[in-house]
C-alpha cells in the first residue's frame, strides 16, 4: 500500500543556496540519519545529479535504491528506478522564494514490497519527513555559515 506524506519548512536561504545542498548527495549521511551510503551514478550537463544509489534503513529494514532525478525550475524530483524494499518511490521538493527566505515543500510517496503495520509506516514517515525538511534546513544554515 503506497504511503504519502507532505510537509513545509521555512528556510532562511535562497533557493539557490538549499538547491545546493539538495545537489550534494554525497554528503546526504551526514545528515541523514535513515541514509547509510550515497553514490552519484550519473550528472546531467549542468553537473546535477541525474541517477544515485543509495543504501538506506527506514524503521530497521535496509534498502538499496536507484533513483532517477529531475531539476525543475523551482526545485527537484525523482522516481525509483530500482529497490529490493519497495515497489516504487516519488520525492519533490518545491521551492518558493518568500522575502530573504524560501518555503520548502517536500512530497514522498513510498510504495513498500512487505506489507507493514501502519504504525510502522506512520514512524517511519515521521522520521523521514522531520530529517527532509528540519534537517534540510539545518545543513543549510550550517552550509551558509561555511562550515
Amino acid at each position: 500500500m503506497a504511503v504519502t506524506e507532505t510537509r513545509e519548512v521555512t528556510i532562511e536561504a535562497t533557493p539557490e543556496e538549499i538547491l545546493a545542498v539538495l545537489f550534494d548527495l554525497e554528503s546526504l549521511p551526514t545528515w541523514s540519519q535513515a541514509h547509510q551510503k550515497v553514490e552519484v551514478l550519473e550528472r546531467d550537463a549542468e553537473g546535477h545529479p541525474s541517477k544515485s544509489r543509495q543504501t538506506v534503513k527506514v524503521v530497521g529494514i535496509n534498502d538499496e535504491q536507484v533513483l532517477d532525478y529531475i531539476v525543475h525550475p523551482d526545485g527537484v524530483s525523482w522516481t525509483l528506478a530500482s529497490s529490493k524494499q519497495q515497489r516504487a518511490q516519488e520525492g519533490r521538493y518545491t521551492l518558493t522564494p518568500e522575502g530573504d527566505s524560501t518555503r520548502v515543500r517536500f512530497e514522498l510517496t513510498v510504495d513498500p514490497l512487505v506489507p507493514l503495520p501502519g504504525f510502522v509506516i506512520k514512524r517511519g514517515a515521521k522520521g523521514l519527513m522531520q530529517t527532509a525538511t528540519d534537517g534540510l534546513r539545518k545543513q543549510v544554515l550550517q552550509s551558509k555559515k561555511g562550515g
